[in-house]
C-alpha cells in the first residue's frame, strides 16, 4: 500500500472557500484504478494545515492519477482560484506540498 498526504495552508479567508471545493468535489478519484479511499482532515486550530491523506494500491496508481486528465478537472476549480489572485497579483489563497509515504507497519 501507499499513502500520500496533501499538507494544505490556506488563508484565514479561503477556509471556507477551500472546505466548500472539498465537500463538493468531483469525485473522480474514486474511479482511478489503484485506489483505496480518501480523508480530508480539518486542523482543530486556526492556522494549521488540513490533509488530505489518500490510500492507494501502489506508487504507480498514485503517479498515474497526478498526471491524468481526471487529476486536472478534480482540481479545476482550485486551480482557477489561484490563477485568480495572480492575476490580480494577489498572494496565492492556499498552497499544498505533497508527502509520500510506505505503511511499515499496522
Amino acid at each position: 500500500m501507499f499513502i500520500a498526504i496533501n499538507y494544505i495552508t490556506c488563508s484565514e479567508d479561503y477556509r471556507e472557500r477551500f472546505e466548500s471545493l472539498m465537500s463538493s468535489r468531483a469525485g473522480l478519484i474514486d474511479k482511478m484504478a489503484g485506489f483505496q479511499r480518501m480523508k480530508v482532515l480539518r486542523p482543530k486550530k486556526s492556522g494549521e494545515r488540513y490533509l488530505i491523506v489518500s490510500e492507494w494500491d501502489s506508487e504507480s496508481a498514485f503517479k498515474a492519477w497526478t498526471k491524468s486528465e481526471a487529476f486536472a478537472e478534480g482540481h479545476r476549480r482550485g486551480f482557477a482560484d489561484l490563477k485568480q489572485a495572480e492575476e490580480r497579483g494577489e498572494k496565492p489563497p492556499m498552497s499544498s506540498e505533497f508527502q509520500t509515504y510506505e505503511i511499515l507497519t499496522r
